[in-house]
């Protein structure tokens, strides 16, 4: 998908507001910043009193001002101290908790994102965008404000204290600070760039390898780890190239400073020596003026330094908020209102479909429905649109056009944790949660006894295999339910259903993956589930389909066939060429 460039400025608007909670300890973050930088300041004008009393007669220096000048540096060193512990602490606290409400936030929205986004985004560049992009955040966040402002401290109060010195002097000096941040800033766009390309790149790795431990079976199966091993050396190797840009343009970032330092150190070495030598400066003044000169640019070496630091804290802000800029397709429109206790009737009116990324049409103007209570399946030839047909009574999709109708009302008039609480889906391609058999049916009903969990169980079918396992409801399914077959996951799966207890339910080829002895198993489950509910079954096994209430044939030019099994067999027309088709194949 293609994502907009965020620009700095923006950036730092619209992160802005994560410091809001946090004000208090950002004003006490920077008052210890404050004072750190008073402790580092004063220094240089403790030297120069004592050398110029001393040059001027050494007799006015005494033990009581060396002392005192002393006492009062200690006093500041450990005011140093506490500021630089709160710092350290609280401060980086702040930014581990920005962090954690970025994050939080990032996996709310991608909640509420339509199926749409995920078919467009690799999960491997999601799990990267709110894991190690946000981290960098947790240093910008705390940082940022803190460094800007030591700088702009020092700069002033260092510009101040110099131009009293010597304002010929200083100006000269200072007249290199904005060609150098102009010539850092130019450097920066680049650097900003390449973080980004980093990040990216990560993202994809991340990305390859999801996709190929997830599918390790199949890379075994066919042999294939060298060729894994190639295409992600591949990748690997491309990422390596981009850090070595990275640290090309951070060697010239470092480079240009360097080259400004020496021009000022050469600037006061020259002009302080003639200026000293015509007695416009004392020598207190010049060591204090050296002295303040190698704060002004350690200063900024260090906000230099932390510029790597700030780009991949603006790169991983701005791989948050693009994110966080994706719409939101399906909501709960203006007055929606909660949907309960329906009976099931669901009604099509001129419904047309096309799916908003390709804009592949599916349906045009399809009526259909479907009284509250009946069996209905749809049967019909692959991208006939069954499965997306089912997608759209839950909402995971919305009409193009057209309406939906439950139970006489539009479906968008209902919140959509409403509507879907009231529909349970049973899937070909069952997704079971790391995590426990108990905590897998669970899910269907949070909140539920134990003792109910286990009556869905058993009317699922699903209680006795459940018992045999090791450690029974507590037994650990794996990542996706691997240590259990294709028939107990099924299993499993109904039974989240039959806790969940919808009044309409979806079977989109619940049993077409599995073995005939497990067909059966989950089939005669899938029937007890049927029982007194509004079911639409998506079937390719027809003969599981014969006793339902209706058969509707659905193809590319919408219901072409409807009607029961024997009627439709008479037909002689379309069902009856994939029935016999499949009579043929068994």
């Amino acid at each position: 998908m293609m994502e907009r460039t965020i620009g700095t400025k923006e950036l730092i608007k619209r992160f802005s507001h994560y410091f809001r909670p946090y004000r208090q300890t950002l004003v006490l973050d920077l008052l210890c910043a404050a004072l750190t930088t008073i402790c580092e300041i004063v220094l240089p004008l403790l030297i120069r009193q004592i050398t110029n009393t001393a040059l001027l007669d050494v007799t006015l220096l005494s033990a009581r001002m060396i002392l005192g000048s002393a006492f009062l540096y200690f006093i500041l060193r450990i005011v140093d101290a506490v500021a630089n512990y709160y710092m350290a602490n609280i401060g980086h606290v702040m930014g581990a908790r920005i962090e954690t409400d970025m994050r939080r936030d990032a996996y709310a929205h991608l909640q509420q994102l339509s199926n749409t986004y995920f078919n467009n985004t690799k999960v491997g560049q999601i799990m990267g965008r709110i894991t190690n992009d946000l981290f960098d955040v947790t240093e910008f966040a705390h940082h940022c404000p803190e460094e800007f402002f030591i700088a702009g401290l020092k700069i002033l109060i260092s510009f101040l204290i110099l131009a009293g010195i010597n304002l010929p002097l200083t100006m000269s000096v200072f007249l290199f600070v904005p060609v150098m941040t102009f010539v850092c800033m130019k450097i920066n766009r680049y650097v900003k760039a390449t973080f980004a390309r980093q990040r990216n790149q990560i993202g994809e790795l991340n990305a390859r390898i999801e996709d190929s431990l997830l599918g390790q079976k199949v890379v075994k199966a066919f042999a294939n780890e060298e060729m894994e091993n190639a295409r992600f050396e591949e990748g690997n190797q491309e990422f390596l190239e981009i850090k070595k840009i990275s640290y090309r343009i951070m060697g010239y970032f470092s480079t240009s400073t360097r080259i400004f330092d020496g021009l000022m150190y050469i600037t006061v070495l020259i002009m302080g020596g003639f200026f000293l030598m015509d007695g416009y400066i004392l020598p207190g003044d010049m060591v204090a003026y050296v002295l303040y000169v190698t704060t002004l640019l350690a200063t900024i070496r260090r906000i230099i330094e932390f510029t790597e630091q700030f780009q991949r804290g603006m790169t991983g802000i701005e791989r948050f908020l693009q994110i966080m800029d994706a719409d939101i397709e399906i909501f709960d429109e203006p007055g929606a209102v909660a949907l309960e206790n329906p009976s099931g009737e669901i009604c099509f009116q001129n419904v047309s479909f096309e799916y908003p990324d390709d804009h592949n049409q599916v349906f045009h103007n399809l009526n259909l429905r479907i009284q509250a209570g009946e069996k209905v399946a749809i049967v019909g030839p692959s991208g006939g649109g069954k499965t997306t047909l089912c997608n759209l009574i839950p909402r995971f999709y919305d009409v193009t056009r057209g309406d939906i109708f439950l139970d006489g009302r539009n479906i968008r008039s209902f919140t959509l944790q409403s509507l879907r609480r009231n529909i349970g889906v049973v899937q070909q391609d069952v997704y079971l949660f790391s995590g426990t058999v108990y905590e897998n049916i669970a899910y269907g009903r949070p909140g539920a006894s134990r003792e109910e969990v286990i009556e869905a169980a058993k009317r699922a079918g699903a209680d006795s295999f459940i018992k045999g396992l090791k450690d029974g409801y507590d037994t650990y399914v794996g990542e996706r339910g691997v240590k259990l077959s294709g028939g107990q996951k099924q299993r499993i799966s109904i039974a989240r259903v039959f806790l969940k207890n919808p009044p309409v339910i979806i079977l989109d080829e619940a049993t077409s993956a599995l073995d005939n002895e497990s067909e059966y198993a989950v089939a005669k489950s899938l029937e007890e589930l049927a029982k007194g509910r509004t079911t639409l079954t998506i079937a390719h096994r027809l003969s599981s389909i014969r006793n339902s209430d209706r058969i509707l044939v659905l193809t590319e030019e919408g219901i072409v066939e409807e009607g029961k099994h024997d009627a439709l067999m008479a037909q002689n027309g379309l069902y009856h060429h994939l029935y016999e088709m499949a009579n043929t194949w068994k």
